[in-house]
């Protein structure tokens, strides 16, 4: 599985900005697909993730009520929308795909990781 990464910016506290994940390559359905991100002089952290069928969502507490996972299997593709950006949201975000849900929340059972892209909340 391919994965690539885009909609990042710069976007002011409070705003929302919304990352797409485009999935090429094998059966995207057998696939649950996780965001990621990477703050400044931080360690990676999970963000979010949804489940093959769509039907099961999980989030770090941080974003609980602020950022929604969705996927549009038609189209392979994975979104974050992210409401009430903080500065603290600053980082990378990078998708991810596991073969069947093993473990959502840790990073190194995921199979694959994507380029990132990079999202700024200025203050």
């Amino acid at each position: 599985v391919q994965l690539q990464a885009s909609g990042g910016g710069l976007v002011q506290a409070g705003g929302s900005s919304r990352l797409s994940c485009a999935a090429s390559g094998r059966s995207f359905s057998d696939y649950a697909i996780g965001w990621f991100r990477q703050g400044p002089g931080k360690e990676r952290e999970f963000v979010a993730a949804v489940s093959r069928g769509g039907g099961r969502t999980y989030y770090v507490d941080a974003v609980k009520g602020r950022f929604t996972i969705s996927r549009d299997s038609a189209k392979n593709m994975v979104y974050l929308q992210m409401n009430s950006l903080r500065p603290e949201d600053t980082a990378v975000y990078y998708c991810a795909a596991q073969f069947y849900l093993r473990d959502w929340l840790n990073g190194a059972e995921y199979d694959y990781f994507g380029q990132g892209t990079q999202v700024t909340v200025s203050s």
